[in-house]
């Protein structure tokens, strides 16, 4: 997985009836757009993420 600051991280609810999370990438702490990844959620949260199998990283369009 690789993502850059701009991108968006959809996080897929992981059991029927959980919402998703959507956020904006704001720091790549790994190398070459590597995670982790600081995410601003767009509920206000902060976070560090290190994404799993029920996450896509939706680029930034140019």
């Amino acid at each position: 997985m690789r993502a850059a600051v701009g991108d968006r991280l959809h996080v897929h609810g992981r059991k029927v009836g959980n919402a998703d999370a959507l956020g904006e990438i704001v720091e790549v702490r790994g190398a070459d757009g590597a995670p982790p990844y600081l995410v601003k959620f767009d509920d206000g949260h902060q976070g560090l993420v290190f994404p799993g199998p029920d996450c896509e990283v939706e680029h930034e369009s140019p």
